[in-house]
C-alpha cells in the first residue's frame, strides 16, 4: 500500500504543454506498480527512501535524490524496497510538445533516469500544486506556472550553467544544446552537429568559443562524461555498457576521457559514489495540511 495524495485534472487548458496529474506518496515495504503502460510521461522524483525501477530489460536501483521517467505506452514496473520503503512525488504531463519539453531535460528514452540534488524545490513546487483544488481560472494558471517553475528547476545543467553567458548567440547555441542532449547516445561528432545546424566547422567552433568559452568538441564530451556520471552512480550497467550508452564506441577511450575530466577512473568514481548517500526529508504533517487524498479537477468555471 502507499499514503498517496493526488491532483487530476481532467481537462486541460493548455494543449502544447499541460499538467496531466501530481501526486505525493510515502510507500510501505516493497509496494509495487505494474508491470504496466501510462498514457503520459511522468517524472518520478525520490524523496526518502529506496526501490527498484524496470524498463525491459533495464533495472535500476533508485534512491534518494534521484528520479525516473516513464514514457507514455511504454511497459514498466517499479517497486518500493523491503527495509527502506521510498516516499516520492511524481508530476505527469501531456500535450502536443511534451516530448519536446521531456528532452529539454535531458530525459529520452537512452536517458531514463536523473540525479538533483534540490529536492526541497521540487517538493515545495509538487506541494503547492496539490492544494491548489479549486476549479478556477487563477488556479489552471497557478498549475501552469508551478509546472513551468518544475521544468525549471530539472533543465538546470551543470555543464551549461558553468559557461560563459549564452545570450549572444542563444538561438544557435540553444538548438545546438538541445541536438547534443537528444543525441548524445548515439556518437555524435561535430560533423553531425554543424550538419544539423546547417553551419561549416568553423562557424560552429567560433560560436561555441565566444559563447561557452570552448569548442563544440570539448562541450560534447563534457556532457557525455556528465551523462556517464549519472549512469555510474544511478544503474548497475558494466563499465562497456556505460560508454556504449554515452556514445562511446571504445571503452578505452571512454575511460581515458572519463579520467581526463574527473582525475579516476570510471570504475573508481562508482565506487565513491556507492559510499555517499543522499537523503531528502520527506513531506511533515504540518506539510499535507489541507491536502486532499483525492482532487480530480473538471472542466473550469464559468
Amino acid at each position: 500500500m502507499e499514503d498517496s495524495y493526488v491532483l487530476e485534472l481532467l481537462e486541460p487548458k493548455f494543449k502544447d504543454f499541460h499538467l496531466v496529474y501530481c501526486g505525493y506518496a510515502q510507500c510501505e515495504a516493497r509496494h509495487s506498480y505494474g508491470p504496466a503502460t501510462r498514457p503520459n510521461y511522468i517524472i518520478h522524483y525520490i524523496l526518502e527512501g529506496k526501490g527498484v525501477y524496470q524498463v525491459g530489460g533495464r533495472k535500476y536501483q533508485l534512491s534518494a535524490g534521484q528520479g525516473f521517467l516513464i514514457e507514455p505506452e511504454t511497459l514498466t514496473f517499479y517497486q518500493a524496497d523491503k527495509d527502506e520503503p521510498w516516499s516520492y512525488l511524481w508530476v505527469g504531463v501531456g500535450g502536443t510538445e511534451a516530448e519536446k519539453y521531456i528532452q529539454d531535460i535531458g530525459l529520452n528514452s537512452s536517458q531514463l533516469i536523473f540525479q538533483y540534488e534540490q529536492g526541497e524545490r521540487l517538493k515545495k513546487i509538487v506541494l503547492e500544486m496539490l492544494k491548489h483544488t479549486r476549479v478556477t481560472v487563477a488556479n489552471l494558471y497557478y498549475l501552469q506556472g508551478q509546472l513551468y517553475d518544475f521544468f525549471s528547476a530539472l533543465t538546470e545543467d551543470d555543464v551549461i550553467d558553468s559557461c560563459v553567458d549564452i545570450s549572444k548567440e542563444s538561438v544557435y547555441i540553444q538548438e545546438a544544446v538541445t541536438f547534443i542532449r537528444n543525441h548524445y547516445s548515439r556518437g555524435l561528432n561535430v560533423a553531425d552537429i554543424a550538419k544539423h545546424m546547417n553551419v561549416n566547422r568553423s562557424y560552429l567552433y567560433t560560436l561555441f568559443k565566444d559563447n561557452l568559452g570552448m569548442s563544440p568538441k570539448d562541450f560534447l564530451t563534457k556532457f557525455q562524461i556528465s551523462q556517464a556520471r549519472e549512469q555510474l552512480a544511478l544503474t548497475d550497467l558494466s563499465i562497456e555498457e556505460v560508454a556504449e550508452v554515452c556514445g562511446y564506441h571504445s571503452c578505452l577511450v571512454f575511460s581515458k576521457a572519463f579520467k581526463k575530466e574527473n582525475g579516476m577512473t570510471p570504475t573508481e568514481y562508482r565506487k565513491r559514489k556507492r559510499l555517499e548517500t543522499k537523503r531528502t526529508a520527506p513531506a511533515s504533517p504540518e506539510e499535507l495540511k489541507g491536502i486532499g487524498r483525492k482532487v480530480r479537477l473538471g472542466p473550469e468555471e464559468k
